[in-house]
């Protein structure tokens, strides 16, 4: 690695038969070039993910509804962030508070994420036929309710008495199970990737600049209170997080960027989304070649491969599982803790105060 004050990452993993958001069904896009639905996680999601990875406290956000007294309905305005940080999220998420009467407050995340999608179009995507969920309690349909209203086509009606149900469905012959159908569930399967692109410069550092702030007044003291230093990087003037705390932040940070999990996918879709391999450089161009899928055209109809390139200048760990998708990749059980361990080293290496 060089002097370069970025980090790249890329991640690999495989996915089986699962939901990344439950939303609308799993979110897709359309590949223009093969014609394929690609499943994603958007980089918010990735973000959200890695962020509650970090296992570090969260601030506080303040959720804001305003009542119509003359309708007496609620809605719901934007949430403000307390613009703290003191806080990891707040440090490592960035934020903004716009609010009428007070200065604009933001600060950009040295964090950019993308979404998690196919590592090539034939690699990953939606699974085809789609899936018809049921709710089924036939087993007992003695302990469970069914209701019944009557109906003009328009407005739902009264209920159906027990004598008026037994009486309609004995005249007309028909059965009513306590069983209840979803249709066209869709699912994600295949080989996913997801890229982080570090900003070293601005991971501990937060502006002073007072014609763009970064911090509101009472914040700036706070931070100065709690020992953050004056010091100034490429962007001009900056408060510094303390070294202790930058170290115990940098090791989560570590852990999270490459142990996260998407934890909001439904319980009946759950998969492991085991990683397979990880690349680690200063080059982003470097991090793409090493991970990546190769369009092939041996057969009748295109097809590709993945490919792990260890002739790249980046650093890759391959887990033991990938050898089950890739073709002669070798493994180590220890590559994620190694690979954990070599963003440790960079971060620490890089000198946050002298820049």
């Amino acid at each position: 690695m060089s002097n370069s004050p970025f980090i790249y990452l890329r991640g690999l993993r495989h996915a089986t038969h699962t939901v990344f958001a439950v939303n609308d069904g799993q979110k897709y896009y359309y590949d223009p070039q093969f014609g394929y639905k690609m499943a994603y996680s958007s980089g918010q999601q990735v973000k959200r993910s890695i962020l509650e990875a970090l296992n570090l406290p969260f601030a506080a956000i303040t959720f804001n509804w305003e009542i119509d007294k003359k309708d007496n309905k609620a809605s719901q305005k934007e949430p403000h962030s307390p613009c703290d940080p003191s806080f990891a999220d707040q440090l490592l998420g960035g934020y903004m508070k716009a609010e009428t009467g007070s200065a604009t407050v933001k600060r950009r995340s040295p964090l950019s994420i993308s979404a998690m999608r196919p590592l090539h179009p034939l690699l990953g995507g939606i699974e085809s036929p789609t899936e018809n969920l049921s709710f089924d309690r036939t087993s007992h349909p003695e302990h469970h309710k069914v209701n019944v209203y009557w109906s003009d086509g328009k407005k739902r009606g009264e209920k159906l008495t027990d004598e008026q149900l037994n009486e309609w469905l004995t005249t007309n012959n028909r059965s009513l199970p306590n069983r209840a159908f979803i249709q066209d569930q869709t699912r994600a399967t295949g080989l996913f990737v997801y890229d982080v692109a570090i900003d070293l410069r601005t991971l501990f550092c937060v502006s002073t600049n007072k014609l763009e702030p970064e911090l509101s007044a009472e914040i700036e003291k706070k931070l100065r209170d709690e020992g953050w230093v004056e010091g100034q990087n490429i962007f001009g003037h900056c408060l510094i997080c303390p070294k202790e705390k930058r170290e115990e932040i940098i090791k989560n940070l570590a852990h999270a960027l490459i142990n996260w999990r998407i934890t909001s996918n439904q319980a009946r879709t759950f998969s492991l989304m085991e990683t397979l391999a990880i690349a680690i450089s200063d080059n982003a161009n470097q991090v793409a070649y090493a991970i990546r899928g190769e369009l092939r055209d041996d057969s009748d109809r295109p097809r590709a491969v993945p490919k792990i390139d260890e002739t790249t200048k980046a650093d890759i760990f391959v887990t033991p599982i990938a050898n089950a998708y890739i073709a002669g990749a070798i493994g180590a059980a220890d590559a994620l803790d190694k690979a954990e361990q070599k963003l440790v080293d960079i971060m620490m290496s890089f000198d946050f105060e002298h820049q």
